[in-house]
């Protein structure tokens, strides 16, 4: 059995100065996923590839708050796009943990990969 190919998953994230908390300001999968990310990158905007940190951000409600059990992952993140700006025509600042850079993302999508696997069937 094969599975189907994962579609493309993207959440963008909303953190204004009065916001208790980021929001969830547009999420989907497909077609719309692709114009989440087409749109945030016409608009300059930093598009974080992170299948773990988006598949748990799915799951929160359009124009809702995301979950204190999210902060620390966000704030990181966060706290590095602010050093990012700041440091604009400079050295970027070192990437939070467990985020790889652009261009491991962007080798990672043109390495060819191998089929799963078919499960083992019991005998």
């Amino acid at each position: 059995m094969t599975l189907p190919p994962e579609r493309r998953t993207a959440v963008a994230l909303a953190y204004g100065a009065k916001d208790t908390a980021p929001r969830v300001v547009a999420k989907g999968y497909g077609l719309l996923a692709d114009t989440i990310v087409r749109t945030a990158r016409e608009h300059g905007l930093y598009v974080h590839e992170s299948p773990e940190l988006v598949s748990l951000l799915m799951q929160v409600d359009l124009d809702q708050r995301i979950p204190a059990q999210l902060y620390q992952a966000v704030a990181e993140l966060l706290a590095w796009l602010y050093k990012l700006e700041a440091g604009r025509g400079g050295k970027p600042p070192p990437l939070p943990p467990g985020v790889l850079p652009p261009e491991a993302l962007s080798d990672a999508a043109a390495a060819p990969t191998a089929p799963p696997a078919e499960p083992e069937s019991a005998a």
